[in-house]
C-alpha cells in the first residue's frame, strides 16, 4: 500500500530529506515513485510561445523583459491557423500536453484573451491536454478558460517567499498565490515549480518546496527548471546549475509530492544523457520535447525519441490521471 499523501510537512522534514546523502535519496525518490507512477512512462509536453517578448516585468532571468537587451524580438499574438499547426506536429512528434506561453504580465479581457480562448477550443480538439501560461489572472478569467476546456494553468514560484523580491520587483509572491487559488477555483489542475539557479540558497529551495508541498491540493504538475543565464539579463553570469542540485531538488519533490508529475524542463540542453538519466531515476516523470522553450533552446524531438528508446521510456497518454487503467 503506497503511503499516504501528505500536506503538513514541516520545514524540518524537508530540509532533512533534501539533506539526504545523494545515492540514498535517490533511491527513496524512485521507492516512491514506483509506488505512485508507472516508472517507464514519461508525459512529453510542448511549450509554444503564443506572444512573444515586450514583457513589462522585471523577472531576473527573463529574456523577455522589455527593459533588457536580450536580442529578443517582440512579436505579436499569433494567429489561430499558426498555433493550430504547430499543436499538430507536437502531436504527430508524440507530444500529449500542449502549453502556450504569453508574455503578458497579467492577463486583459480584450480580444487578444478571446483569441487565446478560441486557441484552447481549437487546440482541445486534437485530444491534448491543453495548458497556458499567461500571467496573473481574475477569478472571472480563469473561468472563461476552465469554459473553453483548459486542462492545466502554469504560474510558477521561481523561488522562496523570502527570495522572491531579488528576483521579481513588478508584482509579490501573494500575487502568484492568489492566482492560483483562481485557477484551482475554476477546477483548473495546476503546473507550478520554480527555478534552480538564481543565486537562491539551499534555504530557499527547501522554503520553496515546503510551499508547494503544502498546499491544500498539491499541484497536479511540479516543473524544475535549470536557470538558463541569457545575456542582457541581470543573472547573465550566473553559473550552470550543478546537477547534482538538480537531481536532489527532483528527488526531494518526488517524496513530497508523490502523485504529480515533476517536469524536468529547462536547461537539458545543458545535460548529459547520464545527467538526464539520474533525474528521471530521482523520479522526473515529464519533459518539454521540441526545439524551444519560449526563447531558449531545448533537445530536438529526435533526440527525446532517442533518449526514450535508449531508456525504455514510453510517453504517458494524455488525460490518463480520468482513464480507468
Amino acid at each position: 500500500m503506497a503511503s499516504l499523501i501528505r500536506n503538513d510537512w514541516t520545514l524540518n522534514e524537508i530540509k532533512d530529506i533534501y539533506n539526504t546523502p545523494l545515492l540514498e535519496l535517490v533511491y527513496r525518490a524512485a521507492t516512491v515513485h514506483r509506488e505512485y507512477q508507472e516508472s517507464n512512462e514519461v508525459q512529453v509536453c510542448t511549450l509554444l510561445s503564443v506572444k512573444t517578448g515586450g514583457c513589462s516585468e522585471d523577472c531576473a532571468y527573463c529574456p523577455q523583459a522589455a527593459r533588457y537587451h536580450t536580442g529578443v524580438n517582440v512579436h505579436a499574438l499569433m494567429q489561430t491557423d499558426e498555433v493550430i499547426s504547430y499543436a499538430r506536429k507536437a502531436a504527430e512528434a508524440g507530444s500529449t500536453r500542449f502549453c502556450m506561453g504569453a508574455a503578458w504580465r497579467e492577463v486583459r479581457d480584450n480580444r487578444d484573451f478571446d483569441r487565446v480562448i478560441e486557441f484552447v477550443k481549437e487546440v482541445n480538439k486534437l485530444g491534448m491536454e491543453v495548458c497556458c501560461t499567461l500571467g496573473m489572472l481574475t477569478e472571472n478569467q480563469a473561468q472563461r478558460l476552465a469554459d473553453a476546456g483548459l486542462y492545466a494553468y502554469n504560474h510558477n514560484l521561481d523561488t522562496s517567499d523570502e527570495y522572491y523580491s531579488e528576483i521579481i520587483t513588478t508584482r509579490t509572491y501573494d500575487d502568484r498565490l492568489k492566482t492560483l487559488d483562481n485557477v484551482r477555483k475554476a477546477g483548473v489542475s495546476v503546473c507550478c515549480g520554480g527555478i534552480v539557479g538564481l543565486g537562491e540558497t539551499h534555504e530557499d529551495r527547501i522554503k520553496m518546496l515546503h510551499t508547494l508541498s503544502t498546499m491544500a491540493e498539491h499541484p497536479e504538475s511540479v516543473p524544475v527548471n535549470a536557470l538558463v543565464a541569457v545575456k542582457g539579463t541581470p543573472l547573465e553570469n550566473q553559473g550552470k546549475v550543478n546537477i547534482w542540485d538538480m537531481v536532489r531538488m527532483i528527488a526531494t519533490a518526488r517524496i513530497l509530492m508523490p502523485g504529480a508529475m515533476v517536469r524536468l524542463s529547462a536547461g537539458r540542453t545543458e545535460m548529459s544523457l547520464s545527467d538526464q538519466a539520474l533525474c528521471f531515476m530521482a523520479g522526473a516523470n515529464s519533459i518539454f520535447a521540441g526545439d524551444k522553450l519560449l526563447t531558449t533552446p531545448n533537445p530536438s524531438f529526435d533526440d527525446d525519441h532517442s533518449m526514450f528508446e535508449l531508456f525504455g521510456l514510453k510517453p504517458r497518454a494524455a488525460f490518463k490521471e480520468t482513464m480507468h487503467v
